[in-house]
């Protein structure tokens, strides 16, 4: 079999796995909820005990509180990863905030906010009063 014939079929069977997947449902992002970012959390950090999680009504992030400071949480797939914060920038957006950190990992994070959450999320990440 020529090699351009087996790339197609290999191309090919990609996408239609792909394509299934996302037919069957299979390609959404699970909404995060409080324990799923609490896990999510300890898994990354297991000596920082999240004291308070808030997470936005999008689903798709938690502000973690904790003893030793702010940090975040957010879905990634169907899986989770968090950061601590320390001294983030934040710009806000039209749809939330954009948290840039010092993190060449993550060097910056979207969140979908309504305006109270962003208002209550800006000030828990810069220590300002609400």
């Amino acid at each position: 079999m020529p090699l351009s014939v087996l790339l197609i079929l290999v191309a090919g069977g990609i996408g239609g796995i792909a394509l299934v997947l996302h037919l069957l449902g299979l390609s959404r992002i699970p909404p995060l909820t409080e324990g799923r970012a609490r896990a999510g959390w300890l898994r990354e950090y297991p000596d920082a005990v999240p004291e308070q999680i808030s997470v936005a009504a999008s689903g798709r992030a938690a502000l973690v509180r904790t003893a030793q400071g702010a940090g975040l949480v957010w879905a990634v797939g169907a899986d989770t990863t968090a950061r601590r914060l320390i001294a983030p920038r934040l710009t806000d957006t039209a749809q939330g905030l954009q948290v840039r950190l010092r993190d060449p990992a993550a060097p910056h994070i979207t969140l979908r906010l309504t305006d109270t959450e962003r208002q209550t999320w800006r000030a828990a990440l810069t220590g300002e009063p609400t």
